[in-house]
């Protein structure tokens, strides 16, 4: 369980990002071009988002000492 956690709070982003791919792909597949358009620029805004937030949790924790 323990594992689990850990493994979720270093790769949450690339899960939800994952998801979020798949879910344009099914729209895509169903025939609803625009949504899935729409929707096919989120995988990249969410990992280029969680990149911004670990690079700043870093440098903050860096300062820290």
């Amino acid at each position: 369980m323990k594992n689990l956690v850990q493994f979720l709070q270093i790769y949450y982003p690339i899960l939800i990002a994952f998801i979020a791919m798949m879910y344009s792909i099914v729209l895509g597949l169903t025939g609803d071009f625009e949504s899935a358009q729409y929707s096919a620029h989120w995988p990249g805004t969410i990992l280029l988002f969680a990149i911004a937030l670990r690079q700043r949790r870093s440098d903050f924790f860096n300062n820290k000492r």
